[in-house]
């Protein structure tokens, strides 16, 4: 898809912030995958993928107090069911103007399926300290896990999963050829910019 640029990765990496500076320093149009996961895996739901209908149902603690392997593992398979909903979501767009869209749905076997440049892809991952440190302190965090006997246990659970799922994107997307950057604290968000700026040649 000409003129498309694509951010994936795990969450709390910088994903949003660096796509927010991309649309508004370029002019591009900016697609939010995460703002619209739950419709997607509604969609999927309805249309009979397994893994998507499965989450749908599944309570707080049913979610959060599985082994985070399998949580990570389901993940994958998540995104696997609705990527096909975001690139049409994609395809939708106007043509004459360039996209940035971000979001952990972009797995790196998919975002190849799909034919897409080295140069228009990239993933940012965060090490598991920086995750950990920075989720703890989001205020909505206890939302998300309430329903929980064990909300401590259910949280470590959570970080345990994403830091897997973080793992399995880094060593796709290295097996394939498209970069990936870590966060760890140490590089600014501005640095990071540059960085995924420099990649796409913009």
């Amino acid at each position: 898809m000409e003129g498309l640029y694509i951010i994936g990765g795990s969450p709390c990496s910088g994903k949003s912030s660096i796509a927010e500076m991309i649309a508004e320093k370029y002019d591009f149009n900016y697609f939010k995958v995460d703002d619209y996961l739950e419709q997607y895996m509604k969609k999927a739901q309805e249309d009979g993928k397994p893994l998507s209908g499965k989450a749908m149902r599944m309570s707080p603690e049913e979610t959060w107090m599985r082994k985070p392997r399998v949580q990570a593992e389901e993940e994958l398979e998540i995104y696997r069911e609705i990527f096909a909903y975001a690139w049409d979501a994609l395809s939708a767009f106007p043509k004459g103007k360039k996209i940035i869209t971000e979001g952990a749905a972009f797995l790196p076997e998919l975002v190849a399926a799909a034919g897409v440049d080295r140069k228009h892809y990239v993933n940012i991952v965060p090490v598991k300290e920086f995750q950990y440190h920075f989720y703890s302190q989001r205020p909505w965090v206890p939302y998300i896990l309430e329903g929980c006997a064990d909300k401590k246990k259910a949280f470590e659970n959570w970080m345990e999963r994403d830091a897997l799922f973080a793992e399995a994107v880094h060593a796709d997307a290295e097996r394939r050829g498209y970069a990936c950057l870590v966060t760890d604290g140490s590089v600014g968000i501005e640095d990071m910019f540059q960085a995924v700026c420099g990649i796409f040649e913009l």
